[in-house]
């Protein structure tokens, strides 16, 4: 399997390992894993990660 290329979050202050990376994965899916923990990467499709953030974006401030 190639070397993935992971993009971090706009969001991620400085660079630090507290970050969300995502990557193209296989097919049309997308990869997704947190700097802390790069060994564990979940997978998904563009439908579903669409419905997660707006799912959160609905939820307002105070989520975590």
């Amino acid at each position: 399997m190639p070397e993935r290329y992971w993009q971090r979050s706009s969001f991620c202050a400085g660079g630090g390992n507290n970050c969300v990376e995502v990557a193209p994965a296989e097919g049309m899916g997308i990869a997704m894993r947190e700097s802390e923990s790069p060994e564990h990467v979940v997978t998904t499709n563009r439908a579903a990660l669409r419905a997660l953030v707006l799912a959160v974006k609905a939820s307002g401030p105070g989520l975590g």
